[in-house]
């Protein structure tokens, strides 16, 4: 390898696996880095977009890269030991767990046979972004690399396999991953599951455990410019490979939008072009089912399929540990997985088992989906992108282009399967009372009937699914909404239809944070919530978004201190006194924002923690005549406000146990660590209709608590004559590498509620750039 350098450019030639120097490369990628380290990657197709790509993300995050190719492939065992943790589908599981789940499950032979079918395209993406990869590894000696990795042999050259894995492992988060518990736990009887799975719940879902996101869009009837107008909000992990990286992707004349992807995709997840800015939400849909299988007497694991028998299927995992290797049997059907939940009921008995069939296996629809989402000129169009492929895994899909038009769309892959299928398809009582289950939403069909499985529907994409013209979706001039909550209430003025159950529930309470969202669309549209006009532009929608107001607060503190008059002192479970005056001062004074200098903040989020609890806490209930309004108040009565004062107590006890002031400001006890500095974090819990929504946990290390998840990457895009206007801040910052300049400097752009323009247009980049440009040649 040598450097050649002039007065724009360090170039980096590799001509090592070329035939000769007139061959011509294989890639030849230019990446140029802008303020708060974007880089900018141009290349003549998608080969070199993903070499380029690749190169830059692992510049900055090549440790946590290596680490979930660790994971996908099994080995976490052998290099970080059975009893460390990893996170799987959002979830802390202990790394022996985690290698046995992924090497049962992710079966590589229908891995290949899909990225086959892909287009030329994304295959070259992929393929480029491997090489790419292993190019930064040859680049960069082991001992040279960041203090996380650093000298680790688990670093290694990566291939295609290692990314059809990574995508497997992206796709089944909100299904088959989240069952990886209750995978590992399956054995048939007389056969010992392994004992620290033997206390099973079922799995959380997605929208239940904080993963999240607001997505607005706004038409060219509420816009100050007549353009299209999009707030995209994630709301995703800021540890992990679901963390966002921000980039730039252009093939002259082919396709150029910026944007984030998450840690370890090729291409772009959430971004814009000219013409079109769009941003994803998780939806409720569930993107499986069980199925009940009735056993044959005489052999436990072979069941039957109207009246006919089949064995299940055997494989027989090993694991590398420290101490040897670990081995166990997994057990799949027809339908997939076998699975028990024996607390809900769901063992594997002698007469009954049951198996999970995941609508997200093999999804490698799903990179050609977005792909051609960056090539878009208008929300229709990705509308039909999204209904022609069934590629988008688990998110709904919120867009606006600049012609002025906004799109909602819940268009997923998601069991092809009706209400009245559910119905004539019900298994035994006790399963069939899972889908009853307000959080979990468990449907269950019949498995010993072969028309009790998904419908096929003509022309899908892939059998079982659900058609995307059966979907939910809207394309209004107005605006559309989405906070996890179901396509309902995309528009309270037009709520849509009932679909499918597993879509999701209508007529049903609506989260905080969404009727947060739409409470401040609905003052902004009246004029009345102190800002000019009644329209949104890209400054009034970051001014909203940034308000951090607590809508918990606004529609219940002024109840919950009048427990304070009734019970000035209280005498908790355990005997303690505890005077609430002092907190309940603090919390009439607090402004019921989550600002940094917010005072009072932290000791609401732990009592609303609390008293959110008590399912007959509201005075007003829940009326789906007035889905936004209700539940509201609290109810006065002497048993409701004693139950009000005890969760007061139990915060007050809890700050003190954790040796925080109460009247301490928010920033300074809710903060991100980046190693000796303490950055302030506004936000606040979701759940409490905080829109900018930060989940955190207290670190008794730091003596604070510390943000493991919310708002991540931030964007607001319109439109003007030259093409798009966007204002964006990632609010963890770029790098995980400690030593990086820019591992915290969005941090701290974040904390001081500051956007960062960014630069699409050529002479914006050439004006923001820092450093010479790096060109690559292989």
């Amino acid at each position: 390898m040598k450097m050649i350098r002039n007065s724009t450019a360090v170039a980096l030639v590799l001509t090592a696996g070329l035939a000769g120097a007139a061959e011509a490369a294989r890639y030849e990628v230019e990446v140029v880095r802008t303020r708060y380290g974007i880089p900018h990657v141009t290349a003549a197709d998608y080969g070199g977009l993903g070499y380029g790509q690749a190169y830059a993300f692992a510049q900055d995050n090549v440790c946590l890269i290596a680490d979930k190719i660790v994971t996908v492939i099994g080995e976490r065992s052998r290099h970080f030991g059975v009893d460390g943790v990893t996170t799987v589908a959002f979830a802390d599981i202990k790394n022996l767990e985690s290698d046995f789940f992924f090497k049962a499950a992710l079966d590589i032979a229908p891995l290949r046979a899909a990225f086959a079918r892909s287009s030329k395209n994304y295959r070259e993406l992929v393929t480029g972004y491997v090489a790419g990869y292993n190019r930064f590894l040859r680049d960069t000696p082991r001992d040279k690399l960041p203090e996380p990795c650093r000298g680790k042999d688990w670093v290694r050259p990566i291939g295609i396999d290692d990314m059809l894995r990574l995508n497997e492992e992206r796709m089944i988060q909100a299904s088959g991953g989240a069952w990886l518990r209750q995978t590992n736990a399956a054995a048939p009887p007389g056969a010992a599951a392994p004992k620290s799975l033997a206390a099973l719940g079922l799995p959380e879902p997605a929208e239940t455990f904080g993963l999240g996101s607001n997505g607005w869009a706004f038409g060219r009837e509420v816009t100050a410019n007549r353009s299209g107008l999009l707030l995209g909000n994630p709301h995703f992990p800021w540890e992990t490979t679901n963390r966002f990286y921000e980039l730039h992707l252009t093939i002259p004349g082919e396709t150029d939008v910026m944007g984030v992807t998450i840690a370890g995709a090729p291409g772009m997840s959430i971004g814009f072009n000219k013409d079109v800015a769009w941003t994803h939400t998780v939806s409720t849909d569930r993107h499986f089912t069980l199925f009940e299988l009735a056993l044959d007497p005489a052999d436990p694991t072979a069941y039957l399929v109207d009246g006919k028998r089949r064995r299940m299927t055997r494989k027989d995992v090993t694991v590398e540990t420290p101490t040897g290797p670990q081995t166990r049997r997994y057990y799949s059907t027809q339908y997939g997985a076998v699975v028990v939940v024996p607390q809900a009921g769901l063992g594997w008995s002698a007469q009954t088992a049951y198996a999970i069939r995941d609508a997200n296996r093999s999804n490698l629809r799903s990179g050609d989906t977005w792909l051609a989402i960056t090539r878009a000129k208008s929300v229709g169009e990705i509308r039909a992108i999204a209904t022609r492929t069934l590629g988008i895994p688990w998110v709904n899909t919120i867009a606006a282009d600049r012609h002025g038009d906004a799109l909602y769309a819940d268009i997923t892959a998601t069991p092809n399967v009706s209400a009245e299928k559910l119905k004539a398809c019900a298994p035994s009582a006790p399963a069939a009372a899972l889908a009853a289950l307000a959080a979990g939403r468990i449907y269950v069909l019949d498995g010993s009937r072969a028309a009790c499985d998904w419908d096929v529907a003509a022309g899908t994409v892939a059998p079982g699914l659900m058609p995307g013209n059966a979907m939910p979706s809207a394309i209004r001039t107005d605006y559309v909404a989405n906070s996890n909550d179901s396509y309902w209430l995309a528009n309270p003025k037009a709520p849509l239809p009932a679909f499918s159950p597993l879509i999701g529930p209508t007529a049903t309470a609506q989260g905080l944070r969404t009727r947060s969202g739409i409470v401040e669309i609905e003052r902004r549209l009246a004029g009345v919530d102190g800002l000019e006009g009644r329209t949104f532009d890209v400054e009034r929608v970051k001014t909203m978004l940034f308000w951090n107001r607590n809508l918990a607060a606004d529609l219940f503190l002024d109840d919950a201190l009048k427990a304070c008059a009734g019970a000035p002192t209280v005498t908790t479970a355990a005997g303690k006194t505890v005077d609430l005056a002092p907190a309940c001062a603090i919390l009439a004074g607090w402004d019921r924002r989550m600002d940094n200098d917010s005072v009072g903040a932290m000791l609401f989020v732990e009592f609303w923690r609390l008293a959110e609890r008590n399912p007959t806490l509201f005075a007003t209930p829940f009326d789906a005549a007035d889905p936004v309004n209700t539940p509201r108040g609290l109810k006065s009565d002497a048993d409701s406000a004693a139950k009000l004062a005890q969760a007061l107590a139990a915060a007050v006890e809890l700050m003190d146990r954790q040796k925080l002031a109460l009247d301490a400001p928010y920033g300074s006890v809710h903060f991100a660590v980046r190693g000796e500095r303490r950055i302030p974090v506004h936000g606040g819990e979701g759940t409490a209709g905080v829109l900018n929504a930060q989940q955190s946990r207290f670190v008794p290390a730091v003596g604070g608590y510390v943000p493991y998840h919310g708002s991540s990457y931030i964007q607001v895009v319109t439109f003007d004559e030259k093409g798009p206007v966007a204002d964006a801040v990632l609010s963890y910052s770029q790098s995980t590498d400690p030593a990086s300049p820019h591992h915290a400097d969005q941090t701290e752009l974040y904390s001081k509620k500051g956007w960062h323009r960014l630069p699409f247009h050529k002479a914006d980049v050439a004006a923001d750039m820092i450093g010479p440009a790096l060109k690559l040649s292989e």
